[in-house]
């Protein structure tokens, strides 16, 4: 039997986003406590004891739709309702801004702000030891 061969390239349709079989906007609907009940216990715990005033602070000015929103809390769990806001998160020197996506939900702040930059070793300088100056000629 012969295959039809078609005309035209083929489209695949994107998937929706779920956690963990929920969608998206489903997970903005849910209650805190359903909610937290889908997260791994580390972040179930901080959601269940509550938040801070700096935390419910954060979370007013997200739910007001301020344009910049910067911030020290690192350790801010990203719930559904920060999807699409782009907020600066301090790295200890600078604030750098994130877009929050739908895969974000569940982490912390702080992973998507890296606070260790790689280190670029330069040459040998003035001073230094004889065997550190040596460069190969080819």
């Amino acid at each position: 039997m012969a295959k039809k061969k078609r005309k035209g390239k083929v489209t695949r349709k994107r998937e929706e986003f779920t956690y963990r079989g929920y969608t998206i906007d489903k997970l903005k609907k849910m209650d805190l406590k359903k909610f937290a009940a889908l997260l791994p216990a580390r972040e179930r715990r901080t959601i269940l004891r509550g938040f801070s005033e700096e935390e419910q602070k954060l979370l007013r000015r997200i739910r007001e739709g301020d344009k910049t929103i910067r911030t020290h809390l690192r350790h801010m769990v990203i719930l559904p309702e920060m999807v699409g806001v782009k907020i600066g998160i301090h790295n200890g020197k600078t604030f750098e801004y994130v877009e929050i996506k739908p895969e974000m939900i569940g982490h912390r702040l702080g992973e998507f702000a890296l606070t260790r930059k790689k280190v670029i070793h330069g040459s040998a300088g003035i001073g230094a030891t004889r065997s550190s100056k040596y460069i190969p000629l080819k």
